[in-house]
């Protein structure tokens, strides 16, 4: 398994991830992006309305290595932060049309990510003083 237990728990109570790509010209690019964890796969999968026209998709059709963070602010007294980095590549794939949350349907195209890297930070200890946390770094 390439997530542990805890962080797959994360990622399906969380609505929102930030996903970086690098745009034709090598910079990058920054969207917010709904998303979710496809158990069966291990992957990330991120769909979107025109999610087919969208430039970040476009950049991945260019160049597959993306990053992925989802974090929040578990306390702000004391002040916790957590956070779940996902490093890896992505494709261009599809998948049978859905309907969005305002009921609109989404694109078939999605983007799958697949994770080489997972750095995870304060998830499952709410116990440690935030600044003595380390973080959970490895490969996937």
């Amino acid at each position: 398994m390439t997530f542990k237990p805890h962080e797959i728990a994360y990622l399906q109570q969380a609505d929102l991830g930030r996903l970086a790509t690098v745009r034709p010209d090598g910079t990058p690019q920054n969207s917010p992006v709904g998303f979710s964890f496809n158990e069966e796969l291990g992957t990330i999968d991120i769909a979107g309305f025109h999610m087919s026209a969208s430039q970040k998709y476009r950049n991945i059709g260019r160049n597959p290595k993306v990053a992925f963070v989802v974090d929040d602010i578990f306390s702000r007294d004391p002040w916790r932060v957590r956070c779940l980095e996902i490093r890896g590549t992505a494709e261009q794939a599809q998948v049978p049309a859905a309907i969005g949350g305002s009921g609109d349907p989404l694109d078939e195209a999605i983007i799958r990510i697949t994770p080489t890297r997972i750095i995870s930070f304060g998830i499952d200890d709410t116990e440690t003083p935030p600044h003595d946390l380390v973080a959970d770094s490895r490969d996937a």
